[in-house]
């Protein structure tokens, strides 16, 4: 069973207004899954004005029609519909359209009555009966069946806890959870570890890392490969290298669980068959149920501002250089009808660039005839502000409109949207209007003309929500974890969820993600790494987080601002700061903690949901919840206290000097005025200096 509450389109409700309004829901099915039969079960909820005898509610899957239904009901009681689905209809992604034809009149009805309306309920459903199909262990499927992009319900996977916790471990483990943050990316995803195979949940999939010393379930499970004394033999019967990875699919002892082994015979064997997974170009190599790797070729760091998604680093390019929201290059899009959805533009400026005044939008366009010109336009707006307009004719063709960008408002997640205001020439009986033969294109050329500057002020957790400093080059190869000597389950559960939270903020063609245990810290990480420590207060490997005149927390359950502080029984809130290194001041110290383990858990929902993690701001975001189970989507669900008490910044720019001048004015505008007036004296007192002399000169002669 799958809630129409899980798509984003609906929310707590989906609302259809109008007299032929539509709406589409996308669901997946699940490769595992072979479908018997199918249904849907819609709850809705209507204007009472609709006539019965006029007014429908219709269904269909990928363009066929299942079924439609009569809406009379009074505006009091919810009804519900059931439509069966032929399951040769249904394919591994699939679109849902939900239509009604709502009439208030028997012979004319106005479109813009308010009373056409009819409500989706979210608890409307779909059904299915299915059998599950024999899952076939081969790498060539790979992510799959360890995780399912089509999977209707959040993906589930599980650590086997070694038996000691070392650095390889985690440097391991925080890549192979970056990589499934990154193939996850939008999708709902759980993840923990587990000390035994009993402990795992019928849904969830078995991730082991670690040699066989590190992990001896693997003497247990059936292997392609075979054990003796502890290490893998090849078809010789001979240990393999210490330098070679391993990795195999097999199951559990009942055959219900997949399992994903990566190991070796030494650590950096076992680092070699991760970085296998994590590396995409290299994991199409592989086929079977088993893979040796025995070389694997290093790959190079993108350039610390080469971000996919993103604006680029040039000045002048064309709109094919964007990516629109699924990834792919943006080309020549039309959209159709006089109520035409917006054409989409992701603008994200990278987390350092600025926009400066000046920069331009040259937008290339064209649309059909047979246009009212008094009524049809093209808008540009930008994350809701509008930029500009211009009138279309009514006989079709193409045109440009440039507009400026303003300054300091491109964000990182800013949209721009292209809206095509289309009316036919001629209006249709009763208000109707046949209007699909109006269509608007935005073209690939559009071009851009921008000014930037490349500037970061740290610390800044706001910066931390696109992933800078830490994704910056996007391999994260800058970026250190810090756990304590032997992390606790809480400890570990923080730094899977962040981990996860790199990946997703990232991408890349590796991973080369860092994490530690505090006694194999070294100077050199210090010095050239950001560091994010993670623990409880009492347990945080790197205490300097805490040493500055900004909020702390002390021993006794002591919290300090400043000169103040104060004794909290029970603080079970969570913690985020953010300081500069004081090894490296062009580096940033990180620390994810809290006086308790149940402060932690607040920590773990701020990376895992995108709503709390957004919301990050100053140096230190303090985070509690307000019930004791809070939902991400409820805005009273949690409490979040931002500080900037931060004692110094640190400015972090690539501007040339005119670039830094030009943008230092515009930040200090009131300056000019007094700068103007300082000039105009010193101009004066330079001249009445030069009239003395002059004058004392000529009374000489």
């Amino acid at each position: 069973m799958w809630k129409f509450e899980n798509s984003p389109l609906v929310g707590n409700r989906l609302r259809l207004e109008g007299v032929y309004p539509e709406a589409q829901i996308g669901f997946t099915k699940p490769r595992h899954w072979e479908v018997k039969s199918a249904k849907v079960i819609v709850r809705f909820r209507q204007s009472p004005a609709l006539l019965s005898k006029r007014s429908h509610l219709m269904l269909r899957v990928n363009d066929t029609s299942i079924g439609s239904k009569p809406l009379n009901h009074t505006n009091s009681e919810i009804g519900q519909a059931e439509f069966n689905i032929p399951a040769k209809l249904l394919y591994d992604e699939n679109a849902l359209t939900i239509m009604a034809e709502q009439q208030t009149a028997e012979d004319c009805t106005n479109p813009n009555n308010p009373s056409l309306w009819t409500e989706i309920l979210p608890d409307s459903r779909l059904v299915f009966d299915y059998t599950p199909r024999t899952v076939q262990m081969n790498f060539s499927r790979y992510p799959y069946p360890i995780v399912d992009d089509l999977s209707l319900d959040a993906n589930q996977i599980a650590y086997l806890h070694p038996k000691t916790i070392s650095s390889n471990w985690l440097t391991a483990t925080s890549r192979f959870q970056a990589e499934m943050g990154r193939l996850m990316d939008y999708r709902s995803f759980k993840t923990r570890t587990v000390d035994k195979l009993e402990d795992l949940k019928s849904t969830e999939r078995l991730i082991i890392i670690g040699t066989p010393a590190d992990q001896p379930i693997l003497s247990k499970l059936a292997l392609p490969y075979s054990l003796k004394n502890g290490r893998i033999l090849d078809g010789k019967q001979q240990p393999l290298p210490n330098d070679v990875g391993v990795l195999m699919l097999t199951t559990s002892e009942d055959k219900e669980t997949p399992i994903l082994i990566a190991t070796g015979n030494a650590p950096e064997g076992v680092n070699k068959a991760v970085q296998f997974l994590v590396q995409p170009q290299d994991r199409q190599l592989g086929t079977g149920q088993a893979l040796t790797v025995n070389s694997l070729e290093e790959l190079p760091s993108p350039a610390p501002r080469d971000w996919a998604g993103y604006l680029p680093t040039e000045n002048k390019f064309n709109l094919s250089a964007l990516t629109t929201l699924d990834r792919q290059r943006f080309d020549d899009t039309t959209v159709r009808g006089s109520n035409a959805p917006a054409v989409q533009i992701p603008f994200h400026a990278l987390p350092d660039d600025r926009i400066l005044r000046g920069s331009t939008l040259t937008l290339h366009y064209s649309y059909s005839p047979q246009l009212n010109p008094k009524t049809s336009a093209v808008e540009i707006t930008l994350d809701g502000i509008a930029l500009g307009a211009k009138q279309l004719n009514g006989n079709g063709g193409d045109g440009t409109l440039t507009v400026n960008l303003p300054d300091n408002l491109v964000k990182p997640t800013s949209m721009l949207n292209v809206h095509f205001m289309l009316q036919p020439r001629e209006g249709g009986v009763c208000g109707l209007q046949a209007d699909r033969q109006l269509w608007g294109t935005v073209h690939s050329d559009s071009s851009f003309n921008l000014v930037h500057n490349t500037v970061a002020h740290l610390p800044d957790l706001k910066l931390l929500t696109a992933g800078y400093p830490l994704a910056a080059p996007q391999d994260l190869s800058t970026t250190a974890i810090m756990l304590p000597d032997q992390p606790t389950k809480a400890e570990l559960q923080t730094f899977l969820n962040f981990s996860e939270r790199l990946g997703r903020m990232s991408r890349a063609d590796s991973v080369k993600l860092q994490a530690y245990v505090a006694r194999d810290l070294t100077e050199t990480v210090k010095n050239e790494q950001h560091i994010v420590a993670i623990g409880t207060r009492d347990r945080l490997p790197l205490s300097e987080v805490m040493a500055t005149k900004g909020f702390d927390l002390g021993a006794a359950f002591l919290r300090q601002l400043g000169g103040n502080s104060v004794q909290a029984l029970p603080d079970q809130e969570g913690v985020v700061k953010s300081v500069i290194s004081p090894w490296n001041q062009d580096r940033l110290l990180i620390g994810l903690t809290a006086q308790t383990e149940q402060g932690l858990k607040e920590v773990q929902d701020l990376l895992k949901f995108d709503q709390l993690f957004g919301q990050l701001q100053g140096d230190t975001t303090v985070i509690s919840r307000n019930t004791a189970n809070p939902s991400p989507y409820d805005p009273n669900g949690y409490s979040l206290q931002f500080f900037q008490q931060a004692p110094s910044q640190r400015t972090i720019t690539q501007s040339n000097v005119l670039n830094r001048i030009v943008m230092f004015f515009q930040d200090n505008w009131w300056l000019i005025p007094i700068a103007t007036i300082l000039i105009g004296l010193l101009l004066y007192g330079f001249s009445q200096i030069y009239l003395n002399r002059v004058a004392e000169s000529g009374e000489m002669r």
